[in-house]
């Protein structure tokens, strides 16, 4: 079952938050360059992850980032969408 990203960022501690689905408690371990990835506790599965300094990141044009995060982006058709 395929499920959307739920996104919110937090401008004044400067965090983006991304949670596969809806939001849920999970195991979180810090990977590297305060990158956060959640863990459900039952599966082990990625159920979100964190990004800190989220906006300082990009204060140089030039810089990018990779994630260890591995996504399928497919479009939805509306009608489809609105039947439920």
């Amino acid at each position: 079952m395929e499920k959307k990203l739920k996104f919110f960022f937090d401008k004044q501690v400067d965090v983006l938050d991304i949670s596969i689905g809806e939001p849920k408690g999970a195991i979180s371990k810090e990977m590297e360059n305060d990158i956060v990835m959640r863990f459900d506790p039952k599966t082990n599965k990625i159920v979100g992850f964190t990004i800190l300094n989220f906006e300082k990141r990009f204060e140089h044009l030039n810089k990018s980032e990779t994630l260890p995060i591995t996504a399928t982006f497919a479009q939805i058709d509306k009608a489809i969408e609105a039947e439920g």
